[in-house]
């Protein structure tokens, strides 16, 4: 039995969830798992009805629980960084979810700007690491508003956050078994302290430890003109928080856009929390035109990391199978509705 938390947060987020608990009901009765559900009133309406972010009591709560399901945050009502730093950074940090797991897979039928390039091209994974890095909020300002102003905002590197998230990334490229590589993403030239941790740590376990993994470094700049022009020789990167949001972002548009990408905050020994990627498009809110491939591809993620891999393999395939049939990912485009399209992907797993 999973305890599953729902956060379906604002906009089309609660469309979007509401279809991919579609699909994990229909995976649960193939595969025969039993889950439990409990919902959270979490956002921007929350938050405008009540001016309380996050209840104290909700990290003890949702500790209790083995996954989160999150739809969106973000709400036009509510100044940008209130919700995203109270809910979703808080969230992150307090329930240690030390691990930003980012698929970035090219799926058949789906258009990439990359001329040339196709699903054999673009299949690889990034780890970033979630709690530390420039994101911890180190730093502050002094003489704000004045011509003398002064902001500084430091990069906080631990040699246990970089180990464990070092350690994961080994393990998953381990685990993958695609080219067996892993490659450190960072700025050694430029960022010697916070970066030569993460070298030194990285060949330092590497040889020691995950010898069967070959290990490969890039500069963040050469990163990206490579995820480009041949993202064909990634299969597993790992780097720090900044540069992971960064790289993330720009996988999820050579695999198609917002509309199909999917993540996990994940803390392998604690509860761990997926989402799609794509913001709470809240223009599109109550009009059933919303893309949830890419919350319909969390609750995949979501299913494989608590180890029911099965059904998270025929999610994945209904997911293709689907794509398949739209004329484009865009909302309003797609030639089905939101509810079809989640109806598609649960017949496609019950079908499996």
């Amino acid at each position: 039995m999973y305890k599953i938390a729902v956060l379906p947060g604002d906009g089309t987020g609660p469309e979007v969830v509401a279809e991919g608990l579609k699909v994990l009901e229909a995976a649960g009765r193939k595969f025969n798992f039993k889950y439990e559900l409990a919902h959270f009133d979490l956002g921007g309406e929350r938050y405008l009805r009540t001016n309380e972010v996050l209840p104290e009591t909700a990290v003890s709560e949702l500790r209790q629980f083995q996954a989160i399901y999150l739809g969106a945050i973000g709400h036009p009502g509510v100044k940008p960084g209130i919700l995203e730093k109270g809910i979703l950074l808080r969230l992150r940090f307090e329930l240690d979810q030390y691990i930003n797991l980012r698929p970035v897979k090219l799926y058949p039928n789906v258009d990439t700007p990359l001329k040339n390039k196709g699903p054999a091209d673009i299949d690889f994974v990034v780890v970033r690491e979630n709690t530390e890095g420039l994101y911890a909020g180190a730093g502050g300002t002094l003489k704000k508003g004045t011509p003398d102003e002064i902001a500084v905002q430091e990069s906080i590197n631990t040699r246990k956050g970089v180990e464990r998230c070092l350690r994961y990334a080994f393990e998953y490229a381990r685990r993958r078994n695609k080219d067996n590589k892993l490659t450190l993403c960072g700025k050694t030239n430029v960022l010697t302290f916070a970066f030569d941790l993460w070298e030194r740590v990285f060949h330092e376990i590497g040889e020691r430890d995950y010898a069967d993994v070959n290990r490969d470094y890039a500069h963040v700049d050469a990163t990206c003109m490579w995820m480009i022009k041949n993202p064909e020789w990634f299969d597993v990167i790992v780097t720090d928080n900044m540069f992971g949001d960064i790289i993330t972002d720009l996988g999820a548009m050579i695999q198609g856009g917002m509309g199909i990408a999917a993540g996990g905050n994940i803390n392998p020994e604690g509860v761990s929390m997926f989402e799609p990627i794509g913001g709470s498009a809240p223009k599109y809110t109550g009009q059933n035109v919303i893309n949830p491939l890419a919350a319909i591809g969390a609750c995949q993620l979501m299913l494989d990391t608590l180890g029911e891999t099965k059904a998270a393999a025929a999610i994945e395939q209904g997911i293709i199978s689907t794509v398949a049939k739209l004329k484009s990912l865009s909302a309003g485009q797609m030639g089905y509705s939101t509810t079809q399209v989640g109806d598609l992907v649960a017949r496609a797993v019950a079908d499996a």
